[in-house]
């Protein structure tokens, strides 16, 4: 990606007539999940994947919208910046897109409030920019009965018509309700417009939409078995298994204590490695003894910037780390504040042990690639298995060493 999109619009001001008291005085997203709103969810996916600009477009009892905004517990995880903006009366998901139009970038992904589709969004962002002609690109699923749904024909990666919901129930590739879009669409937009039934269609038929088929986990929640499916259906998907990374000697050359971008240099096949297991449905979690912070060689401050770095370059590969542990603590630290004998420095498990407290982990098929012996130990002590890699081209090891290699091999038989 070229210019990454950084903004995620969400459609929040839908009734949800079709759930009936459920939505009597609540906004259909903030229906509950267990005790979470279904909202909160889509934002932690949002975060997870390295997007931090939000804009929700509320309409039906939208001072709750602003509440969750304040509140939400996604938001504080992953420092995200959440905005609200009010459709001024019942806009339609075209004109609440119109209403908001000077807030909106360039580019921007547009989600659906109440549905969950589990893709990379990183792969829909790219859709659109692979082509400067195409006005947007959306992510396309296959389902058992898409009565419920639009349906969607494609030809390669161009949608060639985008019809309402069929007449009857049955097999049918339907929008999952992921999109791309450039600010461009507004000039098709009316203040009072479907997307969906005036606007897509119409860019289907001059060739400027683009669509993805993608097998992702998928469920909307606007009908009450779905929603009452959402119950069980959504912990499972959450819960998946992890790839812990060490950092230097397996993400990057280790020059010895590389605390600056200018100094960081990635291993052959790294960020590849990461792109296949977000793809495989891991979660990738960086944990890293950072001494060079304790010894004073740069800051605190250095690490989280050099780490931004790390991000944008996986963004602009496709991938992205979901979380990250570091310890800044020596023994025998110059910097009086860091001299401490600490669990979270490997072979501790400290690290590791406080990302499966705060995230719902497969541990049983999850493990480790490090470098070093105190990896190893740190992977044990955490009951994870763990895999010592000795230099060479991350990927290869992988696919040839690990189990991320034989689930993308079973992946594509």
């Amino acid at each position: 990606m070229t210019n990454r999109i950084e903004q995620c619009v969400i459609l929040c001001g839908g009734l949800g007539s079709r759930l009936g008291e459920l939505t009597r005085t609540t906004p259909k997203p903030l229906l509950p999940i267990g005790e979470r709103p279904f909202l909160d969810i889509l934002l932690a996916e949002m975060g997870r994947q390295g997007f931090r600009k939000i804009l929700l477009l509320a309409a039906f009892e939208s001072e709750q919208i602003r509440e969750f905004a304040r509140t939400s517990p996604a938001a504080a995880q992953f420092g995200l910046t959440v905005s609200v903006t009010v459709e001024p009366d019942r806009a339609g998901t075209g004109g609440a897109l119109w209403h908001a139009r000077d807030l909106l970038d360039d580019e921007f992904l547009l989600f659906n409030g109440d549905s969950w589709f589990d893709v990379l969004l990183a792969d829909v962002a790219g859709l659109l920019q692979a082509d400067v002609n195409a006005i947007g690109a959306l992510t396309l699923r296959a389902v058992p009965d898409a009565s419920r749904f639009g349906t969607v024909e494609l030809d390669g990666n161009t949608v060639t018509r985008f019809a309402t919901r069929p007449d009857r129930a049955g097999p049918g590739m339907v929008n999952g309700g992921v999109y791309a879009f450039r600010k461009s669409l507004i000039e098709r937009l009316q203040p009072s417009c479907s997307l969906e039934n005036d606007v897509l269609p119409q860019l289907a038929s001059e060739g400027r939409l683009h669509g993805r088929e993608a097998s992702g986990f998928f469920l909307d929640i606007g009908v009450p078995e779905s929603y009452a499916e959402a119950q069980t259906v959504i912990p499972k998907q959450l819960r998946r298994p992890a790839l812990f990374l060490d950092r230097d000697g397996v993400l990057n050359h280790d020059t010895g204590h590389v605390g600056t971008p200018e100094r960081f240099e990635w291993i052959e096949g790294a960020r590849e490695t990461v792109r296949r297991a977000n793809q495989a449905g891991y979660y990738v979690f960086l944990v890293t003894n950072q001494a060079g912070i304790a010894r004073g060689y740069y800051s605190e401050d250095d690490y989280h910037h050099l780490y931004r770095h790390i991000g944008a370059q996986l963004l602009e590969a496709g991938a992205h780390l979901d979380d990250m542990r570091y310890s800044p603590y020596h023994p025998d630290a110059a910097v009086e504040q860091y001299r401490l004998a600490s669990d979270w420095r490997k072979p501790g498990s400290g690290m590791l042990l406080d990302l499966l407290q705060r995230w719902p982990v497969d541990t049983d098929h999850s493990f480790m690639i490090g470098d070093n012996d105190t990896d190893i130990a740190a992977a044990t002590g955490a009951q994870i298995k763990g895999y010592l890699f000795p230099g060479g081209n991350l990927l290869d090891f992988v696919l040839n060493q690990t189990p991320l290699g034989k689930s993308l091999a079973e992946a594509r038989q």
